[in-house]
């Protein structure tokens, strides 16, 4: 794969899964997760709409689409964790984001998935600072990529997150914004 490529695809690099987490460890997972709506909004707020309308790469989503997904993406995750807290090893169903990213509702100005990410992000990080250890442990099962503990999960979408607001940063910085 092309070097400069896989850099703008992956500017903070590939998740990997680990099989565990330490209390500090999912602890900082879940003040990231908290944390990513202002992250975003402070990362965007000088974006014009045509800067909006940019994509991160050729080829990739343009800023609101990212926006937008980051709200579609941790919807689910949400509903994905209390399925896991309310049932025991639940099958989720899997969606493809591609195609929600290109759904008509992704053309709304950014400030309708910020005001969602930061109401869900806090009820979220709420949930999720209320677990104890054998909480974080219960499951769920991706029909596509396996069997996840939630403390895995919480740190996906940290990861997530964090991808995703890089790949905004980067395009600011490379376009001089």
């Amino acid at each position: 794969m092309d070097t400069a490529f896989y850099v703008l695809r992956f500017p903070i690099g590939t998740f990997n899964k680990p099989a565990n987490y330490s209390p500090e460890e999912t602890n900082r997972n879940i003040n990231d997760i908290h944390e990513l709506p202002e992250r975003l909004r402070t990362t965007i707020s000088t974006l014009t709409p045509e800067q909006l309308d940019t994509p991160y790469r050729e080829e990739g989503w343009t800023v609101r689409q990212v926006v937008h997904h980051l709200a579609d993406s941790h919807m689910n995750a949400f509903i994905r964790h209390r399925l896991a807290l309310t049932e025991d090893d639940p099958t989720i169903k899997a969606y493809r984001e591609a195609e929600w990213a290109k759904l008509a509702d992704t053309t709304l100005p950014v400030e309708t998935s910020l005001q969602l990410l930061t109401s869900l992000h806090e009820r979220w990080a709420t949930m999720l600072d209320s677990l104890d250890e054998s909480e974080l442990q219960r499951t769920f099962h991706h029909p596509e990529s396996g069997k996840w503990t939630l403390e895995q999960s919480i740190g996906q979408y940290a990861w997530h997150g964090k991808h995703h607001v890089a790949h905004i940063s980067r395009l600011v910085e490379r376009m001089g914004w």
